[in-house]
């Protein structure tokens, strides 16, 4: 695990961005392509603003998923897929078919046959092998990540790649989750987490036996690192 600290959320941001380029290039160097999970929130859009000006990349082996979605029809606000378009998807020339956005309302019945699409799109053989290269979460005060939160019956799913969840304690209620199990299978996990208001989920997820149940962020981790990307707000619980 590394934990990467900035003092302001908009360092924070930069400095994730930049590394989020280095990465891409890295990636497709090795294996000529890269798998990034994008996630929403602020921080998910900052985490986007360097790719435009990007030199180096080869956007046609670039492909661009979600942790989560949000089951509302395409270009509602409340989509995380929206705010990735507005801070870089739309500037980049990225082929439409690399851009794996999770299916709404408007294009299929329900969040079940969003998941079952989506898991479809994720099996599906592409360049690569299989594996993310990146996933980036932000996490809740709650300590949630993706659509997983704590006590919910969605973190018990088990063989599955998304799942849809009902319920949930954050509106919308209803979304589509990537699970654990495939959350896992990354080369790196980066966690993106500003704002005091965050510290104490922080301070949990570093605990001694945390327990994903409790604090779903302790239940992601990637292959070869788990990077937690904290301004200084979120990693004022943690010891020094």
């Amino acid at each position: 695990m590394t934990i990467e600290k900035r003092d302001t959320k908009d360092e924070l941001g930069a400095a994730i961005s930049d590394r989020l380029v280095t990465e891409i290039v890295a990636a497709q160097r090795d294996r000529g392509v890269a798998h990034i999970v994008l996630t929403g929130g602020s921080m998910g859009g900052l985490s986007l603003r360097s790719l435009p000006g990007a030199t180096g990349v080869d956007w046609s082996g670039v492909h661009f998923w979600w942790g989560d979605e949000r089951f509302v029809p395409a270009g509602d606000g409340d989509r995380n897929d929206v705010e990735a378009d507005q801070a870089a998807l739309t500037a980049l020339p990225v082929p439409a078919e690399n851009v794996h956005r999770v299916a709404g309302p408007d294009e299929v019945t329900d969040a079940e046959a969003a998941a079952a699409a989506y898991s479809a799109a994720i099996r599906a053989p592409k360049p690569g092998d299989g594996m993310f290269d990146i996933v980036m979460l932000g996490m809740g005060p709650d300590g949630h990540v993706a659509s997983l939160f704590p006590h919910h019956p969605a973190q018990r799913a088990e063989n599955a790649i998304a799942i849809a969840v009902h319920d949930s304690p954050k509106p919308p209620p209803d979304r589509v989750s990537l699970t654990f199990e495939c959350l896992n299978r990354s080369r790196q996990v980066w966690l993106l987490v500003a704002g005091a208001e965050k510290a104490d989920a922080v301070a949990a997820a570093h605990a001694a036996g945390a327990d994903r149940w409790d604090v779903p962020a302790a239940g992601v981790h990637g292959r070869d690192d788990t990077v937690w990307w904290l301004d200084s707000a979120a990693a004022g619980k943690l010891p020094d």
